[in-house]
């Protein structure tokens, strides 16, 4: 067989398109958003942000503009972009849908994840519990993202999935005024060790019930802390 005569210059790969470099910067952002590593009303300062990144500028921009056409970010005065804020009505709208399609997940879930997805959800568990106790706030934040996103990533829902994701997507900055004055407190036990216990008795009917009383039960400080001030617009991080 003939070898093939590489052009000068050729080497199996082309550059990175403009479109892929702003997918990459689009998605890490998207990330970071849905682990709570901003917070509402923080404010996005283009040219710091490129550097931090290493790209140019205008993927940058890019990105954020989708953002901002998703809702997580929102944009004043036309120039100032920054992450959106949430009110009371808008969580509780939120956490309606979240309710029927985490629910959903979960119950799909069941029957598809793996003992050793499980044991992974345990242990991301224990990471948010030893996190709260150490007042390691924005660690609590991320893993309990991690713990919900387990349980519906082993859905086999990839539709349901995207959706939750886009919802996540702006709920994981409010989420960090859950601590430390709106902690997560249960009348019982953890309602994730009741997701856990019933994910291994392969109960579908169970886990979805505990992955919803999880929502309410947990969010119900929060709820009062959003009421309270109108929103996270009148809300600044450490805020009573």
């Amino acid at each position: 067989m003939n070898d093939v005569e590489q052009k000068p210059g050729e080497s199996g790969v082309g550059p990175v398109a403009r479109d892929s470099l702003t997918s990459l910067v689009y998605n890490n952002l998207r990330q970071a958003l849905m682990e709570g590593r901003f917070w509402p009303g923080h404010r996005f300062k283009i040219r710091e942000l490129a550097a931090t990144m290493n790209v140019s500028e205008t993927p940058i921009r890019e990105a954020l503009m989708q953002l901002v056409r998703g809702r997580a970010l929102e944009m004043q005065a036309g120039r100032s972009i920054m992450v959106a804020h949430m009110t009371a009505k808008q969580y509780i709208e939120l956490r309606t849908v979240r309710l029927f399609l985490e629910g959903l997940a979960g119950e799909h879930a069941t029957t598809r994840i793996s003992e050793a997805g499980i044991d992974k959800m345990e242990a991301i568990h224990h990471e948010l519990i030893s996190a709260e106790k150490e007042r390691r706030w924005s660690d609590a934040v991320r893993a309990n993202w991690q713990f919900h996103r387990g349980l519906y990533d082993g859905s086999g829902l990839p539709e349901v999935l995207a959706i939750l994701d886009d919802i996540w997507m702006r709920n994981g900055p409010l989420l960090n005024f859950h601590y430390p004055h709106a902690p997560p407190i249960y009348p019982n036990e953890h309602q994730h060790l009741s997701v856990l216990n019933y994910l291994r008795q392969r109960r579908p009917d169970k886990v979805r019930e505990a992955i919803q009383a999880d929502m309410m039960e947990g969010g119900q400080n929060l709820v009062r802390l959003l009421e309270k001030h109108g929103g996270t617009r009148n809300m600044t991080p450490g805020e009573d």
